[in-house]
């Protein structure tokens, strides 16, 4: 099951934040379909946001066609976006880049800077 982080101060809301977060965990294969996502109310205790914040990003997931919501059940993966799966070679080497990334003094905001930059360059134009 994936849980949510939010982050109160990357002035991204929070129903966006659960959004991506539920798309990371698509592409890396950590949801699929059928799994069933977080109640509202678990989703509620463990990042203390309103319900209806969780209930509008689940909405959004739905309205994109990733997940259902069964009455009386909760909400479920309909497809996962798992193109680039938790095991891969690449992804041995991106964690070994964050490692020297670290060591090199960078901060998380550095890299994630950087980590923009390179991928603007490299998908300008790319709608996904």
């Amino acid at each position: 099951m994936v849980e949510f982080r939010i982050d109160r101060r990357s002035g991204v809301a929070t129903y966006v934040q659960i959004v991506r977060q539920t798309k990371q965990a698509l592409r890396l294969g950590l949801l699929e379909p059928g799994d069933k996502l977080p109640t509202a109310r678990e989703v509620v205790e463990a990042t203390a946001i309103n319900p209806n914040t969780v209930l509008k990003a689940y909405r959004e997931l739905e309205r994109e066609g990733l997940v259902e919501a069964r009455r009386g059940l909760g909400t479920f993966v309909r497809r996962g976006l798992n193109t680039a799966p938790s095991d891969s070679p690449l992804r041995t080497e991106l964690e070994a880049w964050a490692v020297r990334a670290r060591a090199a003094g960078l901060d998380r905001d550095d890299v994630d800077a950087l980590f923009t930059s390179v991928l603007d360059t490299h998908f300008e134009g790319d709608p996904s």
